[in-house]
């Protein structure tokens, strides 16, 4: 049962944290972050914040900063807006699958460049 409120708690943390960096946060390094996914615990103390961003490592370590700089506040606006005894401790941390997921379809491409450059080779017959 506790599995389930983790889920719906985590839930209800990636919509309010989302809505807060559109709404409320106007530090530049969090610009076009977006939170993929909240994983929380099921005793309800820790959250893991996943979020990703475009245009590479730099710009990573920069929104990294900027939500560490901004637990605090974020934390407190949680505690405001979630009818929670305990908001969770926040931890921020990358989220490598949409690097992953732009890999793999970069090997596609090229896979299927190569495969079309191989047919239009053939003789016909």
């Amino acid at each position: 049962m506790s599995f389930r409120r983790a889920e719906r708690v985590g839930s209800l943390i990636q919509k309010e944290l989302s809505d807060l960096l559109v709404t409320k946060i106007k530090d530049p390094r969090l610009v076009l972050v977006t939170i993929a996914r909240v994983s929380v615990t099921d005793d309800l103390r820790s959250a893991r914040i996943y979020f990703s961003v475009v245009e590479g490592q730099e710009r990573r370590q920069r929104a990294l900063a900027g939500f560490e700089s901004a637990a605090g506040y974020l934390k407190r606006q949680l505690s405001h807006r979630l009818a929670l005894r305990h908001v969770p401790e926040l931890k921020f941390v990358y989220d490598k699958s949409f690097d992953q997921a732009v890999a793999v379809d970069r090997i596609f491409k090229t896979i299927h460049h190569e495969t079309r450059s191989t047919v239009s080779k053939l003789p016909q017959t």
